[in-house]
């Protein structure tokens, strides 16, 4: 069951990315370069999950829309780093508008209380997996970016 709801929350999040020329691990890309100015690539695919040739397919990607740019890194020119541009921000700002309003929309079938007992219920599932498959809890401030220059 949990699959095929993952499935039909993956689809509507699929198509509504589409209709700004996004899917969601461009989206992921640009939420994290929008709390994160100047990501190195190699942090962007770690934090990402996908192999650092995607990664960097995924930069060119998002750079030929003109909504990311590398920058040389100050303290190492060999390290370039990637940085949202003015557009990135504003079409980030319309894609986080509608995901939204998808989102609620989407969530409405819930009411308060069984909104609240199921995101209970989903904590405490991804910190016990995460446990259980990393040997801690790393929902407890545990990010990729915090420790890198």
């Amino acid at each position: 069951m949990i699959q095929e709801v993952y499935v039909l929350l993956d689809d509507g999040d699929r198509r509504l990315l589409r209709q700004f020329q996004l899917n969601p691990t461009q989206y992921a890309a640009l939420l994290l370069l929008a709390e994160h100015h100047g990501v190195r690539l190699s942090d962007l695919s770690e934090h990402l999950l996908i192999d650092k040739s995607s990664t960097t397919r995924l930069v060119d990607r998002l750079s030929a829309f003109g909504f990311v740019e590398r920058m040389a890194d100050p303290n190492d020119r060999r390290v370039q780093r990637i940085v949202l541009t003015k557009r990135g921000y504003e079409h980030l700002g319309l894609v986080r508008a509608a995901f939204s309003e998808s989102v609620v929309r989407r969530w409405a079938v819930l009411d308060h209380t069984e909104h609240e007992t199921l995101t209970h219920l989903l904590l405490k599932l991804r910190r016990e997996l995460t446990i259980l498959q990393h040997g801690t809890d790393s929902s407890k401030g545990g990010d990729v970016l915090s420790n890198r220059d």
